[in-house]
């Protein structure tokens, strides 16, 4: 199994209100999986409205708070929960949500100083695991699935239990793929058909923090 990478943004654009929630359980229908553990979710982040940061702000008392950072006083699993930053970049405030796990309690300044790094970086910096968290949670739950759910038998033993989504294969059609088995044309076409619905951000200013 591929390790995750520390930090990594799972969505591509600012969540709606109701993509947030779906974002906080995504984990909750993924086969083997410990969700007791909270692991799962932790490290992952995406960026949010401030409407969607002063909600959640208000729902609950915070487990701790201090200047552009709170965390959620109800935790997600074991040490994981949910920690809510501000932050300016390139002069604009902008809004995030993350799950750190707090058995590390450097974790949140962690996850924030990697939401910064990755936010000036290339125009298009997200890895190649983060598109792919990108794309899945862009698809329509009636264009994915996981391999084996239904038909065990049309697909290799060391591949159920995999994510899969319909690509237009062609003169074939559409047809299931594995999501890790994308290639990069169409990673970037999916990403490409994403973006437009994105209000991009200048970048005439230069101040990061």
């Amino acid at each position: 199994m591929t390790a995750h990478p520390p930090f990594r943004k799972v969505l591509d654009g600012v969540a709606t209100r109701e993509q947030m929630f779906q974002l906080f359980s995504r984990h909750k229908d993924t086969p083997g999986v410990d969700l007791l553990s909270g692991t799962p979710y932790s490290g992952e982040w995406f960026e949010i409205a401030a409407s969607e940061y002063h909600f959640m702000l208000d729902l609950l008392p915070p487990l701790f708070m201090r200047t552009g950072m709170f965390g959620m006083s109800e935790f997600k699993a074991g040490n994981v929960t949910s920690v809510f930053f501000a932050i300016r970049i390139r002069g604009r405030e902008r809004w995030f949500h993350g799950f750190c796990d707090l058995t590390d309690r450097q974790s949140p300044d962690k996850m924030r100083a990697a939401i910064i790094a990755h936010e000036t970086g290339a125009s298009d910096s997200m890895t190649r695991a983060e598109k792919l968290e990108a794309i899945w949670n862009a698809t329509h739950p009636h264009f994915k699935g996981i391999a084996g759910e239904i038909n065990p038998h049309n697909w290799p033993a060391e591949h159920r239990g995999k994510r899969v989504i319909l690509v237009n294969d062609g003169g074939n059609g559409t047809i299931p793929k594995l999501l890790e088995d994308l290639s990069d044309n169409e990673i970037d076409n999916r990403m490409g058909a994403m973006r437009p619905h994105t209000k991009r951000r200048g970048s005439n200013d230069d101040d990061p923090s």
